[in-house]
Order: C-alpha cells, then sequence, then structure tokens
C-alpha cells in the first residue's frame, strides 16, 4: 500500500509538470497566497517526501500549505486554474499523508 501511494505520487507529480501554468496567474496573490510560491512550495515538499521523511520544520510548512489550499482554492474564478490549483493541493495532500505514514510503517 505504501509504494503504491509514492507511485502515485511521483504520477501527479509528473502530470503536473506537463501541464500548463494557468495563465494570469504568474504574481497572483489570492487570499494572501502567492500563486507561483503556492504551486512551487507543494512540488518542493511533494519531492522531498519522495526522497524521504520530513525533517520536523518541513512537514509542518507541508500542512500549513494543504491548509492554505482550502482558503485559496475557493477564490479561484478561472475554470483551469481552479483544476490546475486542485491538482496541486492534491498532490501536497498525499505527500502529507505518505510521510505521515512512514512514521507508522517500519521502512
Amino acid at each position: 500500500m505504501f509504494e503504491e501511494k509514492l507511485d502515485a505520487l511521483s504520477q501527479l507529480m509528473a502530470e503536473h509538470m506537463a501541464a500548463p501554468f494557468p495563465p494570469g496567474f504568474r504574481g497572483l496573490d489570492i487570499e494572501g497566497q502567492e500563486m507561483v510560491l503556492l504551486d512551487a512550495d507543494a512540488y518542493g515538499y511533494a519531492s522531498g517526501v519522495l526522497k524521504g521523511p520530513l525533517d520536523e520544520q518541513r512537514r509542518a510548512g507541508l500542512l500549513k500549505l494543504t491548509a492554505a489550499f482550502e482558503k485559496v482554492l475557493p477564490a479561484i474564478d478561472d475554470e483551469y486554474a481552479a483544476k490546475y490549483y486542485t491538482h496541486v493541493r492534491d498532490m501536497a495532500v498525499l505527500a502529507a499523508e505518505i510521510d505521515t505514514l512512514r512514521d507508522k510503517v517500519d521502512l
């Protein structure tokens, strides 16, 4: 099950890299979140989770990031951008789930 989640995260990350960034969202701030940084941070945390467990500071950052999506997503009124950032959120949530599971499984 754990390996399947890692594979799913890798797939989400590959899909994310293949998707064009939403037009007009560079430099855009929504609900106090700069959208390019939100995107980059989510990918960075997911990449870190694939490499191994996060340290406490990065784990806290990932949890804060996943919470930020709950404020940002309802405020996005562009259909493509909403789909794009929902995918980014799903990637971050799965990364957080994997990092939490690592504490419970003997790897």
